[in-house]
C-alpha cells in the first residue's frame, strides 16, 4: 500500500492503531473457523476471505509502520524522537502479536484438516483394499495415486511453514534494525550537547559524595546511641 507522502506523523499512527483495531476484529472472525465442531477437509471460500482479510491488513500496518520509521529517522529533535519511538515500538510489538496469531490459526485450521484427512485417508484404504478383490490393477493404480496426493500435500505444508519462518525472521530484523537506529541517535545527540559527559559525572560525584556524608552521619548517630545507653 502506498503511503500518501503527505501525512505527518499524527495521521499515520491514527491510521495505524485504526488499522490495528480493524485486524482484532478480522483476527476474531477467522478464529471462528478453527472452533467449527466438524471442520471441513477443504477451506471454504469465506475462510479464504476472512484470511486474506487478516493478511492485507497487516501489510498495510507494516507499510505504515515503515513511513513511520523513515519520518522519525528524519528528526532532529530527541526528546520528541523518544516518545515517538515509543511510540512506534508499542505499535511494532502489537503487529508482531497479530502476526504470530494468524501464524497460531493457520497452523490449527491445517492440523484439523491433517486429521480429518488422515480418517478419510483411512475410510478411502478400506474401500480401496475391498475393492481389490474385484480389480487389483486398479486397485493398485488408485493406491499410487492416493500415495503421491500425500507427499504432494506434505510438500505444500512444509512451504507453508518456511514462508511463515521467514516472515517472522524479516519481522525481528526490522525490529533490529529501528532498535540499533535508535541507539545511534542518542549517542549521536549526546555527542553534540556540549558538557554533557562533565554534567553526568559531577552529577555522579556528588551523589557519591552526599552518600559518603550520610553514611558517616549515620554511623556517628549510631555510636552515641551506644555510648550513652
Amino acid at each position: 500500500m502506498a503511503t500518501p507522502a503527505g501525512q505527518g506523523w499524527a495521521q499515520l499512527r491514527q491510521q495505524a492503531r485504526s488499522l490495528e483495531s480493524q485486524t482484532e476484529t478480522s483476527l476474531q472472525t477467522y478464529s471462528q473457523f478453527s472452533t467449527q465442531s466438524a471442520i471441513p477437509p477443504k477451506p471454504t471460500e469465506e475462510e479464504k476471505k476472512a484470511e486474506a482479510k487478516v493478511q492485507e491488513l497487516l501489510d498495510k500496518r507494516e507499510s505504515v509502520l515503515a513511513h513511520l520509521t523513515r519520518l522519525l529517522n528524519s528528526e532532529a529533535t530527541l526528546t520528541s524522537s523518544a516518545l515517538k519511538q515509543n511510540n512506534l515500538s508499542l505499535l511494532r510489538s502489537k503487529l508482531s502479536d497479530h502476526t504470530r496469531d494468524l501464524t497460531r490459526l493457520r497452523s490449527t485450521l491445517r492440523s484439523a484438516r491433517d486429521r480429518a484427512n488422515l480418517l478419510t485417508t483411512v475410510r478411502d484404504d478400506i474401500s480401496a483394499y475391498r475393492a481389490a478383490n474385484a480389480d487389483p490393477a486398479a486397485a493398485e493404480a488408485d493406491y499410487m495415486l492416493a500415495e503421491r496426493a500425500r507427499v504432494d500435500g506434505a510438500h505444500e505444508v512444509a512451504d507453508g511453514v518456511l514462508s511463515q519462518a521467514y516472515a517472522v525472521r524479516e519481522a525481528f530484523a526490522v525490529q533490529r534494525e529501528t532498535l540499533a537506529s535508535v541507539s545511534r541517535r542518542i549517542t549521536h545527540a549526546a555527542g553534540q550537547v556540549p558538557g554533557i559527559n562533565s554534567l553526568i559525572g559531577r552529577i555522579s560525584a556528588k551523589k557519591r559524595r552526599d552518600g559518603i556524608i550520610m553514611g558517616g552521619f549515620i554511623a556517628v548517630c549510631f555510636l552515641m546511641f551506644w555510648f550513652f545507653m
